[in-house]
This record gives structure tokens, C-alpha cells and sequence, in this order.
């Protein structure tokens, strides 16, 4: 299966590491017009200085502000006036006591996980809709279906995006716009190996602080190791190609096995 995605302009947020970056990368190869957006503008050239060592040819645009603001927004939307392909990646997670989340600690991440996706979708779906072609992806997690004591408030906020996403994709209805969700289960990002190695010591060497997390903390899943990047971006490239025309209002997992099961 080779997905071909030339003439297409695809905006991720949250793309100058990480997932993100990894989407970016495999939505390039692919053949689109990759938009690659961060809050800085020094860390999206960086970004695209080192996608382009990767993909000399990969046509990529710098569009950068933080999307979690309105003004952010209307910058992006500014340096990329239409996209035929959306991928709400941006998302910030940490590990708290459940009791000690303040209100500004949930605000903020219901601003940065499900807002910022909310006004980029606002501002993207009618012309995609008028044009009779779209694809908008929301990136949620595992969390959002088995919440983790440890981080409530990030659980919720992605427990709220996959509400979000069957919504829009109603309402996208019959104009050939197809709107998902992608639950992540627990990726090998640097962020990540922060977060694990704050709930296991940090005196343990990687493959062995990654094992104990998944034995302690995430023992449900099947594939028991975390999952990297680019196997999260190989499900959006297709969920984003003709291929999968006939799929939306969805929850499509790449968690390796985590989620038992998803009520819908």
C-alpha cells in the first residue's frame, strides 16, 4: 500500500519533537505540504532544518505560535490559510496527586489538550467542507479510557477529545471530511522518559526504569514496552490517505493492546 498525498497540505501541531515531529516526518514522505508548528520560531526551523537532513525534498512550512491562545491560533491560521489535513497532536501531560490539581492546573489543560484543538478545527473544517475533501485527527490517549490516578485532569482532557471528535465528525456528515480520533498508548518520547523516570528512580538504567514502568504502572499492556513515535504516525499517514475514506467518528488504537475495551 503506498499512500500518495501530493497537493495535499497537512498542518500538525505540536510538531518539532516527539510524535509530532514524527507525523510530520511520515505526512512528508508521503508527499504533502507539511505545515510545522511550535511556539518559537527558533524550534520550528529547528524542526524543519532536521526533517529536511532526512527528507532534502520534503516541501515544509514554518507556522509557528502557541495554539493554546487565540492570537496563537490566528497566527497559524495566518502562515497556513487552508489544510486539507489537520492533525490536533499538541498536548501536555505530567503526573500530580489527584487532590493537590488546582482549578488553573485543569484550565490549563483543558486550554492546551482540547481547546487548542477545538478553534483549529473552527477554523479549518468549512473549507475542507467546501472543497469536499478533509481529514482532522484528534491525538488521545489510553488515559482517556483508563484514567490513571496519577494524572486525572491529562485523562480527562483526552477522555473530552474523543467527544470532541465523534461531534465534529457528525456534524462533517456526507461531505467527504472524515474526522477521527487516534488512541496513543504510552510512547517512547523524551518527555516520556522524564515522566517514567519520576515514578521509578532515576537510578535505573533506560531498558530497565521502561520495564518497570510497564510492570508498575501500565500492566495491561500487551505489548509491554512503550511505543515509539513512528509507529503512531504510520496509523495517521493512512488514517489521513484516500484509503481510509470510509472511517470516521472513530477511536482507531494503536495502544499495543492496553485498552481492554472502549464503550462508545
Amino acid at each position: 500500500m503506498r499512500v500518495d498525498l501530493s497537493g495535499k497540505t497537512a498542518l500538525i501541531t505540536g510538531s518539532t519533537q516527539g510524535i509530532g515531529s514524527a507525523i510530520a516526518k511520515g505526512l512528508a514522505a508521503a508527499g504533502a505540504r507539511v505545515a510545522i508548528n511550535g511556539r518559537g520560531s527558533d524550534g520550528v526551523q529547528a524542526a524543519i532544518t532536521r526533517l529536511k537532513q532526512e527528507l532534502p525534498d520534503a516541501d515544509l512550512v514554518a507556522a509557528h505560535g502557541d495554539v493554546s491562545e487565540e492570537a496563537g491560533a490566528a497566527q497559524v491560521v495566518e502562515a497556513v490559510p487552508d489544510a486539507d489535513i489537520l492533525v490536533n497532536n499538541l498536548g501536555i501531560f505530567g503526573a500530580q496527586e489527584p487532590l493537590e490539581i488546582t482549578d488553573a492546573d485543569w484550565r490549563r489543560y483543558f486550554e492546551v489538550n482540547v481547546l487548542a484543538a477545538v478553534r483549529l478545527t473552527r477554523a479549518y473544517l468549512p473549507g475542507m467542507t467546501e472543497r469536499g475533501w478533509g481529514r482532522i485527527q484528534y491525538i488521545a490517549s489510553d488515559s482517556a479510557i483508563v484514567i490513571p490516578a496519577e494524572m486525572i485532569h491529562y485523562g480527562v482532557s483526552k477522555t473530552a477529545l474523543l467527544g470532541v471528535s465523534r461531534g465534529f465528525a457528525k456534524h462533517a456528515a456526507g461531505t467527504g471530511v472524515t474526522v477521527n480520533a487516534v488512541i496513543a498508548g504510552p510512547t517512547h518520547t523524551g518527555g516520556v522518559e522524564d515522566f517514567v523516570y519520576e515514578l521509578v528512580g532515576k537510578d535505573l538504567p533506560w531498558d530497565e526504569a521502561q520495564r518497570e514502568f510497564m510492570k508498575k504502572h501500565r500492566p495491561q499492556s500487551l505489548l509491554q514496552r512503550l511505543i515509539e513515535p513512528e509507529e503512531i504516525a504510520n496509523l495517521v499517514v493512512y488514517l489521513s490517505s484516500t484509503f481510509a475514506s470510509a472511517t470516521t467518528g472513530a477511536a482507531v488504537r494503536v495502544d499495543g493492546g492496553y485498552v481492554d475495551s472502549i464503550v462508545p
